[in-house]
């Protein structure tokens, strides 16, 4: 999705792969006989799939400023904020110990977006921080409403209406007077928008079949390999160079989700990787 956003512009690799995601979810509900939400589960869809529109804008246009590595590290703040959401929306009770953990990831926020700030300022770069870091807020509104679909829908289900919703979504955006219209891209686009389609609507099953047969406090310490495969994927795509203090923000993050995670396990918020 960087490289794509970087050829063919952010919001036509969004627009084609929510079509080609479509088009696949469609061809899997009509092979496996899914039967049409009612209205209650089709709200959610349409909730949750509009959350995730303007969660993957702004967290791709993130990462078109910024390195993989250093915009998944902020990312992970997501399950911190999802304990705040749990207690607003679902009245859960956040405790002393998950409070600790928040600012301790706080804290490794701070460290990373500082690195951005010292030195060789780079405006472009710290906008890009913090579009990554509000995506991560919408991310955790995501998280709650995932809890609620995965007990209504199959993973298939839930896959091709969050693909379908965002189109919906990007469409609208085309329509509105915002000068935005998608443009067929060329042919050599067209390999890495099936690929990211593919990619993005098999997590989308996969994690929802993990979460029914796995309890949150044993995958998400999993999840959080994403920092090592992005450090990996972006120096071999894009040459980039993971920063120490990128790591060390990492570790505070990933140390306050786990911290948090012990405190609440049956609370914990599931997790998912930020393809939206």
């Amino acid at each position: 999705m960087k490289g794509l956003s970087l050829s063919i512009g952010l919001y036509n690799a969004l627009f084609w792969r929510a079509v080609t995601g479509s088009l696949l979810g469609l061809a899997l509900m009509l092979l496996t006989r899914q039967r049409w939400p009612g209205g209650r589960v089709l709200r959610l869809h349409m909730l949750r799939g509009t959350v995730v529109a303007l969660m993957a804008s702004l967290f791709f246009w993130g990462i078109m400023r910024l390195p993989l590595a250093e915009s998944i590290a902020l990312s992970f703040i997501a399950p911190l904020i999802a304990l705040y959401l749990a207690a607003l929306l679902l009245k859960e009770r956040v405790g002393r110990r998950a409070v600790g953990a928040s600012l301790l990831g706080l804290v490794g926020v701070a460290v990373i977006v500082s690195a951005r700030m010292s030195g060789g300022y780079d405006l472009d770069a710290l906008l890009g921080a913090g579009a990554v870091l509000f995506s991560a807020v919408l991310f955790a509104w995501n998280l709650i409403l995932q809890r609620q679909q995965a007990q209504l829908a199959s993973p298939i289900e839930v896959a091709f209406f969050q693909h379908l919703v965002m189109l919906g979504a990007f469409v609208a955006v085309a329509v509105a007077p915002t000068g935005l219209w998608p443009v067929f891209p060329p042919a050599t686009s067209w390999f890495l928008i099936g690929l990211a389609a593919i990619l993005a609507f098999t997590s989308l099953v996969a994690l929802a079949w993990a979460y029914a047969r796995a309890e949150a406090q044993y995958l998400i310490p999993v999840e959080y390999s994403a920092f090592i495969w992005a450090a990996i994927v972006g120096w071999l795509a894009f040459g980039e160079r993971v920063t120490l203090t990128t790591v060390v923000g990492a570790v505070l993050i990933v140390a306050g989700c786990l911290i948090a995670a012990r405190a609440r396990p049956a609370e914990t918020p599931q997790v998912e990787p930020s393809v939206a």
